[in-house]
């Protein structure tokens, strides 16, 4: 697989655990203590963690940090509205579209050498 679609892969995946560590705590342990919550989101981010530092390292042989990190972040976007929208019942917002197209065009500044 080539290196990059092999990044982007393992970062999709790393951020659907990333999102379900920072944020599924507020739905499913909000009547809990804090620490709990904590422990638990700690034990989820390790499988994400197990994920991104190889995506990262992968990427990295063809591509710099700030493309690895400028798609880091589309990724988490691309991950995280549906995630709010469909699991915490969150409202879409057009908000989310402008910062998409701010990441377009982050991506774009980024990636125009590649072109």
């Amino acid at each position: 697989m080539h290196p990059v679609l092999a990044s982007i892969s393992l970062l999709i995946l790393s951020n659907v655990f990333m999102t379900f560590a920072w944020y599924a705590h507020l739905k499913e342990l909000s009547a809990k203590p804090w620490l709990l919550a904590a422990l638990v989101s700690w034990g989820i981010a390790l499988f994400e963690y197990l994920l991104q530092v190889p995506a990262n390292r992968i990427g990295y042989t063809v591509l710099s940090v700030g493309q690895l990190k400028i798609m880091q972040e589309i990724i988490t976007l691309g991950v995280f509205v549906p995630f709010a929208i469909f699991y915490l019942k969150e409202p879409l917002k057009l908000d989310y579209l402008w910062a998409g197209l701010c990441l377009l065009g982050a991506a774009y500044f980024a990636f125009r050498s590649k072109f």
